[in-house]
């Protein structure tokens, strides 16, 4: 059966650091690119495929965040509050748990905005329901080709065999795919890390190395907005759009 999670956790802790001065009176989920929040864009592509509740992970400028999602009529919201302290990816995963229920699970970033040319998500959703493949993958990640993308200089993070499989660049000098910010895996897929705060990436190593970490290449323009340069590019190629 063909299940589509209706639930997400969306990380929205972070400091925003590289965005300053963008940040300096807001969380980096409330800067603006092409007129709209960034948190918004990731909401608004989660309520494009069923998603009907968001956890949304809290700590920079908290209460203005809450405030501006109190707004949002089309999706139930819940805060998972880090107001102590950040937890980073898997340790916020790991806090909010008992918020997120226990079936499948969107997580995203707020820093990514793209342009389909596809149906990226609903072609994750797919691969996550693949004959077998919710009993044998831990998560399920979307990756954007390298060339093209807007923000993101690095020298990739994955190559993916043809049935989806993932392996980490590890010694090689660059590798055609990068993380985009977005997975479905399961509530309890961070449990066993370790308390405080920590990082999903470990996760997905060990995933990759029992042949448990799939992805799929989504079919459009990828923008990861991390800095303020970042920003201004990615309006610029959405007012093109319009």
């Amino acid at each position: 059966m063909t299940m589509a999670p209706k639930t997400a956790m969306v990380l929205a802790a972070g400091l925003g650091t590289r965005m300053r001065p963008l940040t300096d009176d807001r969380p980096k989920a409330l800067v603006e690119v092409g007129g709209r929040a960034l948190i918004d864009h990731v909401l608004d592509r989660l309520v494009a495929v069923g998603v009907e509740t968001a956890v949304v992970n809290v700590h920079w400028f908290a209460e203005r965040l809450e405030q501006h999602l109190s707004a949002r009529k089309d999706i139930r919201i819940v805060i998972s509050d880090e107001r102590e302290a950040l937890l980073e990816t898997g340790g916020g995963l790991k806090k909010a748990k008992p918020l997120l229920g226990d079936d499948p699970v969107f997580v995203a970033n707020i820093d990514s905005v793209w342009i389909d040319r596809g149906d990226a998500l609903y072609d994750l959703i797919a691969l996550w329901n693949e004959q077998g493949n919710e009993q044998k993958m831990d998560a399920a990640l979307l990756l954007a080709r390298r060339e093209g993308a807007i923000g993101f200089e690095g020298a990739g993070d994955f190559s993916v065999a043809d049935d989806g499989q993932l392996a980490f660049r590890g010694d090689r000098a660059e590798v055609p795919f990068a993380y985009m910010g977005v997975h479905i895996t399961r509530p309890n897929y961070a449990d066993n890390g370790p308390d405080g705060a920590f990082s999903l990436s470990p996760l997905w190593r060990a995933s990759a190395q029992k042949g448990r970490l799939f992805g799929t290449v989504m079919d459009g323009d990828w923008m990861h907005v991390g800095d303020p340069q970042a920003r201004d590019a990615a309006e610029a190629k959405l007012a093109k759009q319009d």
